[in-house]
């Protein structure tokens, strides 16, 4: 029963992964419950989505959009140097303490989720068509970004959620271009926070390998409905699940 219920958080999180992000509520509760402790959980959870990161990633290269007021080299050294540093803060935190920040940290994931939305509509309204028009200025948005992929690093879950709000704010509205750049900065920031994970002996391998090939063919299923899915419904089901999650491990 332990494997099925690996196996399908895997195939489940990946997918989620792939269309909006929230994949790793699904992958870290379904650890817990066959009894991974939280911070492993977290890490061994984290490494087993990075092949859907990156599968997704491939299949969403085409619709890449990178926002105004970040270059790609910008982007990609915040990732890494975000992740890393996400990484090494989790190896110091005790597991007591990382218990009672999850369910905090899903409803911060969530509570992002459901403003970008408004935020994007509230700047159009203001603004126009002209969505090129980034919110935010240069610095403000290397800070901000910076930060979550600090927090990605640490914790994951919800990382794409945050992503997601962030390039709004940086003037981004089409969902399939900012689908794909999340992807491929939660790859990037996912690959060294493994690396730092590992080093710190973190990651359960019992189950890596199963959540890692059904996230994988999840991140393929995922990438190829999120054309299809409207949005509202989409962004709906993860503020859903968000707040399940949240609740879960409020309960806990």
């Amino acid at each position: 029963m332990d494997w099925f219920i690996i196996a399908l958080a895997g195939f489940l999180g990946g997918m989620l992964n792939a269309v909006a992000g929230g994949g790793s509520f699904i992958t870290l509760l379904a650890l817990v419950f066959v009894g991974v402790p939280p911070i492993a959980a977290n890490a061994t959870g984290t490494a087993a989505l990075l092949p859907g990161y990156i599968a997704s990633a491939w299949r969403f290269r085409k619709d890449i959009e990178y926002p105004a007021s970040l270059s790609l080299k910008h982007l990609i050294l915040i990732a890494l140097i975000g992740g890393s540093i996400g990484a090494g803060i989790l190896l110091t935190t005790s597991e007591q303490v990382f218990a009672k920040l999850i369910p905090w940290l899903i409803l911060l994931a969530t509570a992002a989720f459901i403003v970008g939305p408004w935020l994007l509509k509230r700047r159009i309204a203001e603004q126009g068509e002209n969505t090129s028009t980034p919110m935010l200025s240069p610095i403000t948005a290397l800070i901000m970004l910076s930060a979550v992929c600090i927090y990605g690093g640490y914790f994951n879950g919800g990382l794409g959620i945050i992503l997601l709000a962030s390039f709004g704010l940086m003037g981004q509205t089409n969902l399939h271009g900012m689908n794909g750049l999340k992807n491929l900065i939660s790859a990037l920031l996912t690959a060294i926070a493994v690396v730092v994970y590992a080093a710190g002996n973190v990651i359960d391998g019992q189950y890596l390998l199963l959540l890692a090939v059904m996230a994988i063919i999840g991140g393929y299923v995922g990438a190829a409905l999120a054309y299809r899915i409207s949005q509202p419904l989409l962004r709906g089901f993860i503020v859903i699940v968000g707040l399940a999650m949240a609740l879960g491990f409020f309960m806990r």
